[in-house]
Parts: C-alpha cells; sequence; structure tokens
C-alpha cells in the first residue's frame, strides 16, 4: 500500500502514562505521503492522548515520534512545543473547536498564517511599514483558503456566526494556513449533520488530492472513514490492536469485539 510512498510520519513505541495510569501503550503508526490515515476505536480508546503526544501538548514517557519531511533531515518530536511542531509541517485541529469567536472568519485564518511569516503577529498588529506587503499577501492567502474551504463568502462574517459545520471547516482552513505537509484531524465530523458530513468528505479529499497534504484523522462516523481513508489503524485501552486497509478493518474480529456495546454514532 506504502511500499513506493515517502514516510512522513514515523511513530515508534509510543507510550503515555499519567500517573499509574497507561494512556498510550506501544502504539506504532506510519503515514505516507498521500494517504488519508484514519486512528479508529471506542471512546476512552487513547486516541486524542495519541494526538496530543505527536503534537506537543504531552512530551511521551516512551517511543519516538518522527517526522521525515521530503528532501530534509529526520526530525525528532519528542518534547518539542506545539508551535514548534507546527512549524515543522504538521498541523491539527481539536475535538472542541477553538476559533476566535469575536474576530472575522478572516482573520481566524490570516492567525494561522502568521506562524509562516517573518513579521510576527504582534509587529503585524502596529502595521509598520516593513509588514505592509507583507499583510497583504498574508489577506490574500488567507482569502484563497477560504475560497478552497468554501467559506468565502463570509471571510467578514464573526466566527461565531457561522453554522456549526462552516465552524469545523474554518477551522481545518486556519490549520492549513500554517502550510502543513501533514495535516492532524481530531473527530472532524463530531456533531455534524449528514449533509454537513457529506460536505467534510468532499472537502478532505479535495485537500488530499490538490493540497498534496497527508491526512491523518481520529473519527467515530465509520461510514466516513471506511469511505476515505486507507490506511486504518484501531486502538483499544490504549494499545493498537490491529490496521489495514477499511475491508480488513471491517473483517477483522478484534475489531467487530472492540466495537460491541459501543453505540453507533458515539
Amino acid at each position: 500500500m506504502a511500499d513506493n510512498k515517502h514516510k512522513l510520519l514515523e511513530v515508534k513505541g509510543l507510550t503515555m502514562d499519567f500517573g499509574g495510569l497507561r494512556a498510550v501503550d506501544s502504539v506504532t503508526l506510519e503515514v505516507h505521503e498521500g494517504d488519508i490515515a484514519a486512528l479508529i476505536g471506542p471512546n476512552g480508546a487513547g486516541k486524542t492522548t495519541f494526538f496530543n503526544c505527536i503534537t506537543g501538548i504531552y512530551n511521551p514517557t516512551k517511543g519516538d515520534v518522527l517526522l521525515h519531511p521530503k528532501g530534509q533531515k529526520t526530525r525528532r518530536l519528542n518534547g518539542l512545543k506545539p508551535n514548534k511542531v507546527t512549524e515543522m509541517g504538521l498541523a491539527r485541529t481539536f475535538q472542541n473547536i477553538r476559533l476566535f469567536p469575536d474576530m472575522t472568519v478572516l482573520e481566524n485564518v490570516m492567525i494561522g498564517r502568521h506562524c509562516r511569516t517573518n513579521s510576527g503577529i504582534f509587529r503585524a498588529i502596529i502595521k509598520g511599514k516593513g509588514v505592509q506587503e507583507e499583510e497583504r499577501q498574508i489577506v490574500e492567502s488567507s482569502y484563497q483558503l477560504l475560497e478552497k474551504v468554501g467559506l468565502a463568502d463570509f471571510a467578514n462574517e464573526f466566527s461565531k456566526n457561522l453554522p456549526y459545520g462552516a465552524q469545523r471547516r474554518l477551522e481545518i482552513a486556519r490549520a492549513m494556513a500554517t502550510d502543513p505537509f501533514l495535516l492532524l484531524l481530531d473527530e472532524p465530523a463530531a456533531g455534524m449533520n449528514p449533509q454537513e458530513t457529506a460536505d467534510l468528505e468532499q472537502l478532505i479529499c479535495k485537500i488530499s488530492d490538490e493540497e498534496e497534504m497527508a491526512i491523518l484523522l481520529i473519527e467515530h462516523d465509520m461510514k466516513l472513514v471506511m469511505n476515505i481513508s486507507d490506511p486504518i489503524y484501531v486502538m483499544e485501552y490504549g494499545k493498537k490492536i490491529a490496521e489495514g486497509s477499511p475491508q480488513e478493518i471491517k473483517d477483522n474480529p478484534k475489531v467487530i469485539e472492540a466495537y460491541l456495546g459501543e453505540e453507533t454514532d458515539a
């Protein structure tokens, strides 16, 4: 499946302990260029903790998180702060929407863009002469991202006034504004109605195809996962219990057992 594709993310034996509790237990996972990979499992399986270890929110107890940017040397992400991880080309969204509610849709995307500029956000606020051209470019590129996610018409609207599904898309646009080569989506379809989920499915495929971004998503909507993801990794009680194609995962007895008793829409 990934034999001839460049490996972008390599997670080896990742373990995360909180006191006496082992939340993630020796998980190994890879994401290659062109992948839409999914991490699934029942509630409490350790999926978001795994994301938090990769993105610098937690420093894992054991294991390695390695980033292999194309044409650059391998970088170990363990112990780096979240902003440094983002600078290296890995961006994420969160289960709970984290937009700036009293800023416009365009401004929310511009904030993501500022991590890739020379001026920095504070000089941009002061609006010195040296940053005006850069600021114009940020506005332009941010607006183009809004066009890509279908939100250009809402550019000057406060983000808090957007419908729920549109807020989710805005969060994805803001993550894309950091110019990543790997995008991590934490339950992007959570709380969406069927139409919003269908729109999201199209958007994720579009990002993968047109932006050449690899994607790793945590998701409970199995229809969405099975439609767009390959490979799929499955966690239960902090351990990885399966990996494979959608068909292999569907037919895996361990996966079927793990999901018995889970609400279908949980």
